[in-house]
């Protein structure tokens, strides 16, 4: 008698304890779009801590309100789930946010150079203009590329470097006598400094196809002090926020050392300040050592123990290995030059690092842009698995823009996923010029990946090639236009709006295999955002523009605009004060 009365006691004040809660936040009279089967649009969110508490109806919810919770009237505005870039090189690209010029967005190339010439201005000595990725010619009105005789008026004797896609750089004079490039320079392995009639350096870059000169010319650029680097992450991750994101698979990248290049994310986090979430991957940096870095990195993180408190104790960690795992299977995706032939060596030094990361029960994931080298990554892939069962372990291929139907399923078969990003949108028109029209009309065959039911993310690849906008690979992926308004991808292959945004939100965490993220639903992370316009029913040229007015992370407000600008914490000033994000802005509209 006396456990029954007991059970019931405890069971009238579970009850009582969940009747009596109440919402930390209330979003109202939203069009809230909330990726859940059972309820696809509701009126208003309840938020308490950082999970969402309950959705319906303005009437029901509003029952949840207590003394301390935040009423938002999201009036009548569309509202999401907040979005996941399952491709993002967000840690790296931080550290150097502050020093850019963006040029992703702009119209044209008369504004692009004045910006240009705008930054001279203010740029002091000792550093230098920056335009690293993000952009192309065909977004332009002009439809051209600036002339190194502009960039040269432009820039004056401020050093300058501009970065085309994987493709090639521009550094005006002043840049090529900073770092003593002349006639006996000579070219790096798969590079080219060009040079003219005497001999002498013009200031373009090559690669040849390996995109090694670009990168490792950018690295010898100086670098800002910790202050403001710190800022720089932080003034990026607001950005992100600004445009909706609050979650980024980030895949390192080159040039971003383990673990010296995470000290400025490792500190934020013991601070609670960052604001995605941000599971991360370790990439090889040193060709023909790989094996040995992943020997070392695995005896100092415990792949399975994420930080036990703290803000982000679910969101940054290491997520695993990749995108780059050996530096033999690199197969750039230069598309103005020809596919790069992997090296016969790759096979064993991939399988190696790949056996290695499986052993130890590593998540991995694999750059792989051309079919030609998925097959042979496969191969290796299949033989690991013979001897070491994958058994559900998390990995992918990054990019597959020409992965074959067999690749498919062979990728099915071995329970892998694929992220795909909008890099065709900037590269669609350089790779129909090489490869032709049919080949482009499926690349990537993301409606077939689908069918299939393989698990696939959306993302950017910024910041380098593409843009860091995921509006853009929303665009890319439901119209099969780049960015200059060419039809590249065939209408047939793309897909609706909902099932995009799909991609970009809860099937990202599916490809993870982590749940009760990216759906408004009860029990799901509060990762919500209102945009400024209707992403479902504004026209599609119209998508490339969105951005958020609102954005909530983990049940916490991190940024807001216009109305809801009261209910987010105040921007930070950036510095230095002369940096080109001060007076630009990250994503251009002009």
């Amino acid at each position: 008698m006396k456990k029954i009365y007991t059970v019931l006691v405890f069971s009238m004040i579970t009850v009582f304890s969940l009747y009596a809660q109440k919402a930390d936040i209330i979003i109202s009279n939203g069009k809230i779009t909330t990726l859940n089967d059972t309820k696809q649009e509701v009126e208003a969110i309840a938020i308490a801590g950082n999970k969402i508490l309950d959705i319906g109806s303005n009437k029901d919810i509003l029952k949840l309100k207590g003394k301390h919770t935040k009423l938002i009237d999201a009036k009548g505005k569309r509202v999401i789930p907040g979005l996941f870039d399952s491709h993002l090189h967000v840690i790296r690209g931080g550290r150097f946010y502050n020093l850019e010029l963006r040029w992703d967005g702009v119209t044209s190339v008369k504004t692009a150079l004045g910006m240009l010439k705008e930054q001279a201005a203010r740029t002091p000595k000792g550093q230098w203009i920056r335009v690293v990725g993000g952009w192309n010619e065909y977004q332009f009105e002009e439809k051209r590329l600036p002339t190194l005789e502009e960039i040269n008026e432009a820039t004056g004797d401020v050093p300058t470097f501009i970065l085309y896609l994987y493709g090639k750089a521009w550094l005006n004079k002043a840049g090529i006598q900073a770092l003593n490039i002349t006639g006996d320079t000579p070219n790096p392995a798969e590079g080219l400094i060009q040079k003219d009639e005497q001999g002498n350096p013009t200031g373009l870059l090559v690669a040849e196809p390996n995109a090694f000169i670009l990168y490792s010319t950018l690295a010898k650029l100086p670098n800002m002090t910790r202050e403001e680097e710190v800022n720089s992450t932080l003034q990026y991750m607001t950005e992100l926020n600004r445009l909706g994101v609050t979650a980024v698979m980030d895949a390192g990248g080159g040039f971003q050392n383990f673990p010296d290049d995470y000290t400025i994310t490792d500190e934020l986090n013991k601070q609670g300040k960052i604001t995605v979430r941000l599971p991360y991957f370790l990439f090889a940096q040193n060709k023909g050592s790989e094996l040995k870095d992943y020997t070392q990195w695995l005896g100092m993180v415990n792949i399975d123990e994420h930080a036990p408190n703290g803000h982000n104790d679910i969101d940054y960690y290491v997520g695993g290995a990749g995108e780059n795992l050996v530096g033999d299977a690199g197969d750039f995706e230069n598309f103005l030059f020809p596919r790069p032939i992997l090296p016969n060596a790759m096979e064993d030094n991939l399988k190696s690092v790949i056996s290695l990361l499986v052993q130890n029960r590593w998540p991995f994931r694999l750059h792989a842009t051309y079919n030609e080298s998925i097959e042979r990554f496969l191969t290796v892939i299949e033989e690991v698995n013979k001897e070491t069962p994958l058994d559900g372990l998390v990995w992918f291929f990054d990019h597959a823009e020409t992965v074959s139907e067999e690749s498919l399923q062979r990728i099915k078969a071995l329970g892998g996923g694929i992220a795909i990003q909008h890099r065709m949108a900037y590269q669609g028109e350089s790779f129909i010029k090489r490869y032709g029209k049919t080949p482009a009309l499926a690349s990537p065959p993301i409606k077939r990946m689908l069918e299939l039911d393989i698990p696939v993310g959306l993302g950017t690849d910024g910041t380098r090639v593409a843009s860091y906008n995921p509006w853009i690979a929303l665009y890319w992926i439901t119209t099969g236009k780049t960015v200059g308004g060419n039809q590249v991808m065939a209408k047939s292959n793309a897909i609706n709006r909902i099932d995009a945004l799909r991609l970009v939100t809860h099937k990202g965490y599916e490809l993870i295999k982590e749940e009760k993220k990216g759906k408004i639903e009860k029990g799901y992370y509060a990762d919500v955002v209102i945009l400024d316009q209707d992403y479902l029913t504004i026209p599609e040229q119209d998508i490339k523009n969105v951005t958020s007015e609102l954005t909530i992370v983990d049940g916490k407000i991190v940024y807001g605009n216009k109305e809801f600008k009261t209910f987010a914490p105040a921007l930070l000033p950036v510095i230095p004060t002369w940096s080109p994000v001060k007076y630009f802005g990250g994503y251009q509209h002009k």
